[in-house]
């Protein structure tokens, strides 16, 4: 069998075709990059999350934040107690469920996310810049897809509700 003699740089690496590794790397570059706009701000991308969802489902219990953002329980809990410590959410027991708690944003949340939306936005924005304007439409779509279909399947893994 013949060496390969193509130097190693050239060669794709098998990371560089790893579906699993190039998406994570990704999230690792879009938190770096929103948390970088983000300025003097200590808003996470998970918390941005939580606050855009909680503001178009006010009185949602944690259970259904779960479901909707895609954060697993134990760290949606904890994010959940930071955010109750800064002043941007508050919470109350359900009706329905004396052990579920209901999320609201407070004034301080609203305030948030109406200083953060542009932000988000011009995050967006760049992230996808790379990519030839024709294409974004589909890779937002084929991102959905491989996040829908993987979330049905997997047990551990709830599919987020828009």
């Amino acid at each position: 069998m013949a060496k390969d003699t193509t130097p190693r740089e050239s060669q794709p690496s098998r990371l560089d075709r790893s579906p699993t590794h190039l998406l994570h790397r990704a999230g690792q570059c879009a938190g770096d990059v929103f948390l970088g706009e983000m300025g003097g701000s200590d808003l996470t991308p998970r918390q941005y999350a939580v606050l855009v969802t909680v503001s178009l489902n006010e009185g949602l219990s944690q259970t259904n934040l779960v479901e909707r953002t895609g954060i697993d329980r134990s760290t949606l809990a904890d994010v959940v107690r930071r955010m109750l410590k800064k002043g941007l959410l508050q919470r109350r027991r359900t009706k329905d469920d004396a052990r579920a708690y209901a999320v609201k944003l407070t004034d301080e949340g609203w305030r948030a996310l109406k200083a953060s939306d542009p932000i988000a936005k011009r995050v967006d924005e760049r992230l996808l810049a790379p990519l030839p304007p024709a294409s974004r439409e589909r890779f937002m779509a084929d991102l959905n897809t491989i996040v829908q279909a993987i979330s049905a399947t997997t047990p551990a893994i709830k599919p987020m509700k828009g």
